[in-house]
C-alpha cells in the first residue's frame, strides 16, 4: 500500500512538472520561417543607415555583408542553394553546423544578419532593440531550448567570420588615408554649394570587390574633353544641363522635376535660410534598389530563402558597382555642371537637386541602377512591371515601371534633370553598370 502510494505520488509530481513547463511546439520549424521577417530586418537596417547618414558607397558595403551573413545562415535549410564561399573574393571558409545536431536556421540567419549589421553602423542600440523583438517572436513558437541556444550560437559564429572577412577589405585602412586635394584646374572637381563638403571616399577604389576582378575591369569611356569654347562638345553638354528645366513645355517640365526628385536619394541634403541651416536625411540610391527588391519579392510572394537570395545578389551588385564607379570618378576627376555654369555662364543658376560631394564622371545612379536592374531581371524576368512606392516614406508619390531596365533608365536620366550630371556620365554609366551586372550574374551561382 505504501509502495503504491509512493509510486502514485511520483507520477503525479512528474505530471505536474511537465504541465507546468512550456510545451514544445511540434510545428516550430514551420512557424520559424514566419518568425524571420527578412523584409522587416532589411527595413530596420535601412532606417539605421538613413539615421546615421552613411554615404552611398558605405551603405552598399553594409547591405552586402549583412545580407551575405543572412544568406549563409539560412541556406542550410534549402539544399538547392549553394554557398558563396569560393565565389566571393577572399571568402575562403565559414563555420558549418555540427553534423547530427538540430538547428533553427531562420533564427541563425536573423542573428547573423543583425549582428553583422550592428557592427557596421553607429546606432547599435537601434539594432539591439530590434534584435530583442525578434527573439520574442522566436520564443513564441516554443522550439526546443537547446535548438534555440545552438542556433543563436551558430548565428554568432557566422557573424564573427563574416566580420573578420569584412575587416580585411581595406575599409578601415582607407579611413586614415588623406582627403581629396583641391586644385586650381578648371576641369577638376571642387566642392560645391551650399556646404562645400570634402570629396567623399576618394580611396574607395581600394576596397576589396565582391565578384569583379579589379575596379577598372569595366572602365567606361572617358568624359568629353573640357572646353569653354561655345562651339565645343563639352560646352554643348554643359548647356544641355543648364537648359534641362528651361526648354521643356509645362507638362514635360513637371514630369522632369518629378523624376529628378523621385530618384534624388541624397542621404544628406542641407537647406540654408539666412543664418539658419537644417538638414534632411533620405535613403541612399542603393537603399532605393533594396526597396525595389522588397516590392518585387512581396509581389511574387517569394519565400524566405528567395527573398534573402534577392537581397544578397542585389547588394553584391551594388557593392561592386560603387567601387567601379568611384574608381572612374577619382580618375577622371571631372568638375560638376554647377561649378562650370556658375563660374562661366550664369552665377545665379542652381541645380534642382543638391550636387553630391564627389567628382562627376560617371553617374553613380546610372552605374548602380543598371547593375541592380540586370540582377533583378535575371531573378524575376524582363518586362516585369511594378509600382515603386519606395519614396513614399520621404513624401514622394509612387511611380510605375514596365521593367527593371525602365526604372534604371529613369534613374539615370534623372541626374540630367536634377542638374547633377552631363549626358556622357549618364550614358556611359549605364553601359558600365550593364557590363558589371552581366559579369556578376554570370559568375555568381546561388542555386
Amino acid at each position: 500500500m505504501i509502495r503504491t502510494l509512493k509510486i502514485s505520488t511520483f507520477i503525479l509530481l512528474v505530471f505536474l512538472a511537465i504541465t507546468s513547463c512550456k510545451q514544445e511546439n511540434p510545428n516550430w520549424k514551420v512557424e520559424a520561417k514566419k518568425a524571420n521577417d527578412m523584409h522587416a530586418s532589411m527595413q530596420q537596417l535601412t532606417d539605421v543607415i538613413v539615421h546615421d547618414i552613411f554615404s552611398p558607397p558605405v551603405a552598399a558595403r553594409i547591405y552586402s555583408y549583412a545580407s551575405i551573413a543572412a544568406y549563409e545562415g539560412l541556406r542550410h535549410d534549402y539544399s538547392e542553394y549553394k554557398t558563396l564561399v569560393g565565389q566571393l573574393n577572399e571568402l575562403k571558409e565559414l563555420p558549418q553546423p555540427v553534423a547530427g545536431e538540430e538547428y533553427c536556421f531562420p533564427l541563425a540567419s536573423m542573428q547573423a544578419f543583425t549582428t553583422v549589421g550592428k557592427a557596421l553602423i553607429f546606432s547599435e542600440d537601434k539594432v539591439e532593440d530590434y534584435q530583442q523583438k525578434c527573439y520574442k517572436e522566436f520564443e513564441k513558437i516554443n522550439m526546443p531550448e537547446d535548438v534555440y541556444k545552438r542556433s543563436i550560437t551558430y548565428g554568432d559564429e557566422l557573424a564573427k567570420s563574416i566580420l573578420a572577412w569584412a575587416d580585411s577589405d581595406m575599409y578601415k585602412q582607407t579611413r586614415t588615408y588623406p582627403k581629396y586635394s583641391i586644385t586650381d584646374d578648371q576641369e577638376m572637381w571642387k566642392p560645391t554649394p551650399p556646404d562645400y563638403m570634402d570629396g567623399i571616399e576618394p580611396h574607395w577604389r581600394e576596397i576589396r570587390l565582391m565578384v569583379l576582378k579589379s575596379a577598372n575591369q569595366f572602365s567606361p569611356k572617358p568624359p568629353t574633353e573640357f572646353s569653354l569654347n561655345p562651339d565645343s562638345q563639352f560646352y554643348k553638354e554643359t548647356m544641355e544641363v543648364y537648359n534641362a528645366l528651361q526648354t521643356a513645355d509645362a507638362k514635360d517640365l513637371e514630369e522632369r522635376k518629378a523624376i529628378a526628385k523621385f530618384w534624388d536619394c541624397n542621404p544628406y541634403v542641407s537647406t540654408h535660410r539666412g543664418h539658419v541651416m537644417f538638414a534632411t536625411k533620405k535613403i541612399t540610391p542603393g537603399g532605393h534598389w533594396m526597396g525595389i527588391t522588397k516590392i518585387v519579392c512581396q509581389k511574387e510572394n517569394a519565400d524566405m530563402m528567395q527573398t534573402t537570395e534577392a537581397y544578397t545578389r542585389v547588394s553584391i551588385a551594388l557593392m561592386d558597382a560603387f567601387i567601379a564607379c568611384w574608381d572612374e570618378k577619382y580618375r577622371s576627376n571631372l568638375v560638376r555642371p554647377e561649378t562650370v555654369i556658375n563660374e562661366s555662364i550664369d552665377e545665379n543658376w542652381r541645380p534642382l537637386l543638391q550636387t553630391p560631394p564627389f567628382p562627376e564622371h560617371t553617374s553613380g545612379h546610372s552605374v548602380i541602377s543598371r547593375a541592380s536592374a540586370v540582377t533583378l531581371t535575371e531573378l524575376f524576368g524582363d518586362n516585369y512591371s511594378f509600382i515603386d512606392d519606395t519614396e513614399e516614406a520621404y513624401g514622394l508619390p509612387v511611380r510605375n515601371f514596365n521593367s527593371f531596365y525602365h526604372a534604371s533608365e529613369e534613374a539615370a536620366i534623372s541626374r540630367l534633370y536634377g542638374g547633377i550630371h552631363y549626358r556622357p556620365a549618364i550614358d556611359f554609366g549605364v553601359e558600365q553598370g550593364q557590363k558589371i551586372g552581366e559579369f556578376i550574374v554570370q559568375k555568381l551561382d546561388t542555386h
